[in-house]
Parts: structure tokens; sequence; C-alpha cells
């Protein structure tokens, strides 16, 4: 089916449409180790506290803050090292009035403790310290550089919550916080499919009429970069027929989502549209964007969701980051689907698309909060060779005539 006739759909009128189709995937049960990248269906609570005991900041002493209390350069205390402590060590030993303990940072502090005085503040330092240690500077207060048990959580506390990423630093936090098994979402397939009979593969040379297929490797990328999996990459020609007989492919193989480029336009030669145009799955519509004005999205009776994007590849990277991105994060039940966006003031000046909401390619300056066009060949969506240097897309509503230089512009921040 197509919209109406001459009608444009609002993004987010179309962007709608795409999460209401979503249904979050299956969750497993996966080694910590083996989850990066993949999305909580459940929090991973921590197994014990962070830090695990009572433990010293610095290298330097254990001591009772009572006994240098009045500790200066010019009135040094003297105290009696009575043990060592490097890190690994269990030992808790006692201290009596007047006695310390040689301690390294990460060891656990005596019970008897309740200061670390750091090196720096004794004299001598540590090579010479195992028998008596003179204290240069009293420490600033009772507990001074001691990390106390379940400062940072308290076993049985989330340490990464449902519906977040397992990157590296949540990781790390999950290890470090005992966990050994998480419920994540299974990371959604996707068959990646370019039609076009003047695609070349990459790597044959370029001829007169024929192009590289430049989209297949930017959608596998941003598929990767979007937690997903890739199980099918092809190329087709303007043949509906080959249309189907890729989905019917892809939908062996799994796919969750299928996501062609080229071929949704109402041109002469136009493959998706002829492969599912009537049949009622797929509806083609016309969005208020620029670029990605010709999208097609729709659901298979396989439960597998399609999306049919424009086929210039600044189309592609946009309508991907617009209506695809969310989707594939939807499907895996993350909680926060969109890029991260901030106003940015313009440096340069710029035309916008009228009646249309424009995604332009573009460069910010983080330290100044300045964007320009990525390309000065303007918002042309077949300007492939701008996207190297972008790193954000600038966001321009329908209702702006033009970007005047010290405008305040919406950014979309995908690097």
């Amino acid at each position: 089916m197509s919209a109406a006739s001459g009608s444009r759909r609002s993004v987010e009128e179309q962007l709608a449409r795409v999460l209401d189709a979503v249904r979050p995937l299956p969750a497993e049960t996966r080694a910590v180790r083996d989850a990066a990248h993949r999305t909580l269906a459940a929090a991973a609570t921590a197994a014990h506290d962070i830090p695990l005991f009572d433990n010293s900041a610095m290298d330097g002493f254990a001591v009772r803050a009572a006994d240098v209390a009045s500790a200066s350069a010019e009135n040094p205390v003297e105290l009696r090292v009575v043990a060592d402590l490097p890190a690994g060590v269990s030992d808790d030993p006692p201290l009596a009035a007047g006695e310390a303990a040689r301690i390294m940072t990460g060891s656990p502090a005596p019970t008897a403790a309740d200061a670390i005085v750091p090196f720096e503040d004794t004299a001598g330092g540590l090579a010479d310290s195992l028998g008596d240690v003179r204290v240069l500077r009293a420490p600033a207060s009772a507990g001074a550089f001691i990390r106390r048990r379940g400062a940072d959580l308290r076993a049985g506390d989330a340490v990464v919550h449902a519906g977040e990423r397992l990157g590296a630093f949540q990781l790390s936090a999950a290890v470090a916080a005992g966990v050994d098994d998480v419920t994540v979402t299974r990371a959604p397939r996707v068959a990646v499919i370019s039609t076009g009979s003047e695609l070349l593969a990459p790597g044959e040379a370029a001829t007169r009429g024929r192009i590289p297929d430049s989209n297949g490797p930017l959608l596998e990328l941003l598929v990767a970069d979007a937690d997903a999996e890739v199980v099918l990459a092809a190329r087709v020609a303007d043949d509906a027929e080959a249309v189907r007989t890729v989905t019917a492919t892809a939908v062996e193989r799994g796919a969750d989502v299928i996501v062609f480029t080229g071929g949704v336009s109402a041109g002469a030669y136009e493959p998706v549209r002829g492969a599912f145009d009537g049949r009622g799955q797929v509806e083609f519509a016309s969005v208020a964007m620029q670029p990605g004005k010709p999208q097609a999205f729709g659901v298979l009776d396989s439960s597998t969701l399609v999306f049919g994007l424009p086929g210039n590849p600044v189309s592609v990277a946009v309508s991907f980051e617009v209506f695809v991105r969310p989707a594939l994060l939807a499907l895996q039940g993350r909680t926060e689907i969109h890029r991260p966006r901030a106003s940015f003031t313009a440096d340069a000046a710029w035309t916008t698309p009228p009646g249309r909401r424009q995604y332009l390619p573009a460069v910010v300056d983080l330290a100044n909060r300045t964007v320009r066009p990525a390309t000065a060949g303007g918002s042309g969506s077949h300007l492939a060779g701008g996207l190297a240097r972008a790193h954000a897309f600038a966001i321009v509503p329908a209702e702006v005539e033009a970007v005047a230089v010290g405008d305040a512009i919406d950014v979309m921040l995908v690097e």
C-alpha cells in the first residue's frame, strides 16, 4: 500500500508507525564476559559490596588518628611499625597506642586504624620504615584516606539497569560487583540489501554508468554500531523478482529486519516498490524530510520488519539514523533509543528545502559549540564524500527558510 497521493507524513508520524510494529526480542542468559554490547532484560545486581572491605586509598601508614593529631613538621610524632600490609593480604593486625602498620593502596585497612597517613606526610618514606616512622602532618580527620566497605555499592544494588547497554564501563562494574551471569536480549539479525543494476562490488573498477555500492558497507557498519548482527549482505539488480527472492533468503536466515536501499521511489525501475507495493505488507510513504523523502516500511508474515530507504548515500545514512537505528535499539529493549542532541551555533550560512525538515551532514566544534555543513556542495543526498567529514547532523525545522550565521541549531551527534 502507499500513503495518500500528494500527502507528506511527518518524521514523527513515520517513526511512530515503525516503533508501533517493534516487539522486543527474546532474552537469554549469558556469562557477563560474553554479553558485551548486549542490552539487559533484567537488572544486574551486585553479589557483594564495592569496596569489598575497608581499604587504603594511599601508600602510607595505617594509624590511630588520635595518636598523630598533634603531628607537624616542627613537632613530628614517632610511631612503631608493627605490621606490613602489601596488596592481597588478609591480615588484620591489632594496633596499640603509638603503633602503625605500613600499608599499600588497596590493602585492607586494619580494624584498629581510623586513618591513613600518606608516605609523603612522613619522614624517610616507605623504604626504611619497617621499624618506626615519623609523622610530619596530622590527618585531616578520622577516616582520612580509608575507602569504606560498600561506599560505592551494596550487595543487592542494581549495577546495570534493565534497558541499559552492557558497554565497557558497565561490564567492568558488573565484574567488580561479582556478577557472573546476566539476562540480555538477543542481538537483532539484519539483512542489508542494496538494489540497483548500476552497482559494483567494492573493488570492482568503476565505468561509465556503473558506481560502487557504498550503501552496503555503510549499512553494515551502522548495523554493527547499533549492536545488531548482519546475517545477509547482498546486491540485486533492478528486478522485482530478485527482490522477492532475496527477501525469502533473508527470512530463511532468521532476519528480524531487512533493510533495502534504492528502489522505493516512483520511477520506472523501482524493484522494492515492484516487489511489495499493493501486497498489503509494506507501505510506501512520502516523509517531510530532506534527504530521505521516499520511505517504505512494513512487517512480513514472518514478523520480519522491512525498511526501504532511498538509494543516495546521505539519504541512507539519515534514514538509518532517524528510523532504522531506533527500531534496532527498541528491538533490544533499550531504554534510550535516540542519538544525543544538543544546541550549537551556526558558523556558516546554508539553504534549506521548503516545507521539509533538513538533516544536514555537519561538522561540529565541541569547544566553541559551533556547527557548519560537512561539505561546501550543499545538502545534496548524493554527496557521499561529505560523509567522511561529518560527525553530526544539523536538524533544521521545515518552517525555517534559511540558516544564518549565529542561528541556534539542533544537532544530532553520531560520533
